[in-house]
């Protein structure tokens, strides 16, 4: 990836000027005590006369504000200079318990008497994404559905009854308005390097939260309001993010040769990359990744404008769209592989996935707490990349160290986990483990069971195990070639084996169409009903068991509990069933959605009518209704609907294979 010449910035020169150049214009020395008295309390009305509004709608003058902020800034950061950290905790530390991490913006001071640039933009990221989730929180006091993205938060009248909207207007000029300075977004999308954020401005953030916590105290206490903080969201199921091997020193050293040659990294932007790296070794995994994951979005933009000879979208793209235009196709992707395209969906974008960067810039993860698992798959990513984009002959020797190898190995093999059909297979083989633990549950002996009078279920099992034998024939061609109908095909074709299979099966997950993700969303609703069921039934029989033994179910509850046992004989086998179905039309799927609209929604109208049945299931099945001679009926008229469903697919065919033969 060759650039044709040093990029100087990744800021537009409308936003370079706005926050490296604008805030300086003005040389004015103000006193301190302008703005906060010597007890510490913050004067907002003399920093918020500062911002300014234009004259035909009254809306903020963004351009005449940060001018005149720009000195105010300068003497605000002076002050905390001048403070010993002891002095600094005794006048401020107080007003830092809103948000709740007053450590992190303690943490920040310490930040800013050293004047180390890395450092500095890292804090900046940190500070916001705190201050947006305390944010956040004070609009619950009074609001319902906090605003997700920070602009509109600001903006709310929630905060602004809280705090008032002069005081927002002043944070709006720092964050959360693209017209302003917008700190937060330029750091968090990569657009900053660590030498074009005035320290200043970092300084003044710090003092208008310990502000706020001023106004906010005083609103709590005449409102009677105690602060409520959301719990912060932890990463489950880290087992799943297990991808590449433990990066060790060894690995952490090759990566920052890597990082200094490669052309993903732009030279300005090394100190971050530095700075990841040495937090890593640190252990200290939320900043690792504070930092890296921006300078991911960095590279990839610097190869999307590359690959689609585009340098005037190095300021505005959207990498991973799968067209530019309506005729031109985004050659990022094709570029990257599909692994890839699908690491970086299932990390930062599939809403069941991590959504590392959304949590962590949003404020929503505790930082003290990130998992290294997570931080270690992520910086596995970016050494791929390292890799992928480097001159070969230079990196040769560093691409072959048996760790890197490793590395690229794992990469390449790697399809998506968070993709709704990677969750429907997930899905599918846990509901089918629910259904395959029935056997082992505890029952009382058949005698007992074929003792119930006047109870009419052999004939009707018949039936229904000769439909369930009829759709299987059905089926027989679209099951693997190992498979074919045994003798006892109810036991020994619905298998966890049969299923293991089917689910093993590649599917493409990236750009699925809309219809796609129409009928996903219905045979997930499909799989989570069937594993509702398998849960009641595993529930009733165990507590009715232990009611049976124990003597203490009256008559007519031994009676319905035995109907259950005998319901339970051809519920296992349906359920197995509908889950074959279900892994089936999954690897159709792609097709099924390329059929004319008729053919499309008369499919879409079967699937709802089966999610119907096993809604009703899970209404009969339920320990409350208890109604098992109702299931019998429904299972029936399910699986006549099932059986000439296939009938009239199977005659489609047949007709689609004529007319090309002839």
């Amino acid at each position: 990836m060759s650039l044709p010449e040093p990029i100087t910035t990744c800021l537009s020169p409308a936003v370079h000027y706005m926050v490296c150049k604008l805030g300086f214009e003005i040389k004015e020395n103000y006193d301190i005590n302008n703005f906060v008295s010597k007890r510490g309390e913050v004067s907002w009305r003399t920093i918020s006369e500062r911002v300014c509004y234009l004259k035909s709608d009254q809306s903020i003058d963004y351009v005449k504000s940060v001018q005149l902020l720009g000195p105010v800034c300068e003497s605000v950061h002076l002050h905390l200079r001048s403070l010993t950290t002891e002095q600094f905790e005794v006048q401020y530390a107080l007003w830092f318990q809103w948000t709740n991490a007053t450590e992190l913006f303690l943490e920040v001071f310490g930040v800013l008497e050293r004047m180390q640039v890395t450092a500095i933009a890292l804090s900046l990221m940190k500070l916001t994404s705190c201050l947006e989730r305390a944010l956040g929180d004070v609009f619950l006091l009074i609001g319902k559905d906090c605003p997700f993205l920070l602009r509109d938060l600001l903006a709310s009248q929630e905060l602004a009854g809280v705090f008032g909207r002069s005081v927002m207007n002043v944070l709006r000029v720092f964050i959360g308005s693209p017209c302003g300075l917008n700190l937060r977004n330029i750091l968090w999308h990569g657009f900053a390097s660590p030498q074009e954020i005035p320290v200043k401005y970092c300084s003044m953030l710090l003092f208008l939260t310990a502000g706020l916590g001023q106004l906010l105290k005083r609103y709590l206490v005449q409102n009677k309001f105690s602060l409520v903080h959301r719990p912060y969201i932890t990463f489950s199921n880290l087992e799943e993010l297990d991808i590449f091997p433990d990066i060790n020193y060894e690995v952490l050293s090759l990566t920052e040769e890597l990082a200094k040659r490669s052309s993903f990294v732009l030279k300005i932007m090394l100190p971050f990359w530095i700075s990841a790296l040495t937090a890593f070794r640190q252990h200290r995994y939320a900043d690792c990744i504070t930092l890296l994951l921006p300078q991911l979005e960095t590279g990839l933009r610097l190869l999307f404008t590359t690959v689609n000879k585009c340098p005037s979208r190095l300021l505005t793209a959207e990498m991973l769209a799968k067209q530019l235009t309506d005729e031109e196709i985004n050659q990022l992707p094709l570029i990257l592989g599909e692994p890839a395209v699908e690491f970086l969906w299932d990390f930062l974008n599939h809403q069941e996935g991590p959504r590392v960067r959304d949590h962590l810039s949003h404020g929503e993860i505790s930082l003290n707490e990130f998992p290294r698992e997570i931080a270690n798959q992520i910086l596995g990513f970016a050494i791929i990349l390292l890799c992928r984009f480097s001159e070969e002959e230079e990196f040769v020797t560093l691409k072959e160290h048996t760790a890197i190898k490793l590395l690229i190995t794992c990469a390449n093999c790697y399809s998506s986990r968070f993709h709704p059909i990677a969750r429907l297979k997930k899905q599918v083989l846990e509901c089918m483990k629910s259904i395959s633990s029935w056997s082992e549950l505890p029952v009382v002996s058949k005698e007992q069971i074929q003792a119930i009078t006047g109870y009419k279920r052999c004939t009707e099992m018949q039936e229904l195990v000769s439909l369930i034998t009829g759709i299987l024939s059905q089926l027989q061609h679209h099951l693997p070639s190992s498979c074919y109908i045994l003798d006892d095909p109810l036991n020994n074709l619905l298998t966890e084996e049969l299923l293991t299979e089917l689910c093993g099966m590649q599917i493409r997950t990236l750009y699925c169409p809309r219809s796609l993700l129409e009928v996903l969303v219905v045979l997930r609703q499909i799989g989570a009903q069937c594993h509702q069921v398998s849960e009641q039934v595993i529930v009733c029989t165990e507590m009715r068991y232990k009611q049976w033994v124990n003597k203490t179910l009256h008559s007519r509850q031994r009676h319905n509990y035995l109907r259950m046992l005998k319901s339970v004989k051809f519920l296992s086998p349906v359920l197995r069933l509908i889950l074959v179905l279900i892994t089936l039309e999954l690897n159709n799927i792609h097709a099924i959605c390329q059929e004319n609209p008729f053919e499309y929604q008369q499919y879409l109208k079967f699937l709802k009518s089966i999610l119907q049945y096993t809604e009703n299931l899970v209404t009969y099945t339920s320990p409350e209704k208890n109604k098992w001679d109702e299931t019998g009926q429904l299972t029936y008229r399910a699986l006549i609907k099932m059986k000439t469903f296939n009938e009239r697919k199977l005659t489609l065919m047949q007709l689609a294979t004529q007319k090309k033969m002839s």
